[in-house]
């Protein structure tokens, strides 16, 4: 479950920053309440995950998670450019994030 939560605290994170784009600069109420909305539920569901889940491992699967998602979508919807490099780096950070996880601490934390 803690793995779960985890998902949604990205999943949520990932709208929220992505809805940034659409308040054209805090100015639409709408697309502010949502942001706000959508962080509050991030950290709520991220708070529910580290119960179980070391705090340094998590934090860093979410924000890799997320900034590789995040750039996945900017080139989708945004026409965001994706050069080698960026390519690249992606693949280290999620390379980086499954190192972390593979080699996490034996105790009881990683349930």
């Amino acid at each position: 479950m803690n793995w779960l939560y985890l998902s949604l605290a990205i999943l949520t994170e990932v709208i929220g920053t992505l809805l940034i784009r659409f308040s054209e600069g805090f100015a639409k109420v709408v697309p502010f309440v949502l942001i706000i909305g959508f962080y509050l539920l991030s950290y709520y569901f991220f708070t529910l995950s580290v119960k179980k889940i070391e705090l340094g491992i998590a934090y860093a699967i979410w924000s890799g998670l997320g900034t590789a998602l995040l750039t996945a979508a900017g080139v989708l919807f945004f026409n965001d450019v994706m050069t080698p490099s960026r390519i690249i780096a992606i693949i280290l950070i999620i390379a980086g994030v499954l190192l972390l996880h593979l080699t996490g601490s034996s105790s009881g934390a990683n349930a």
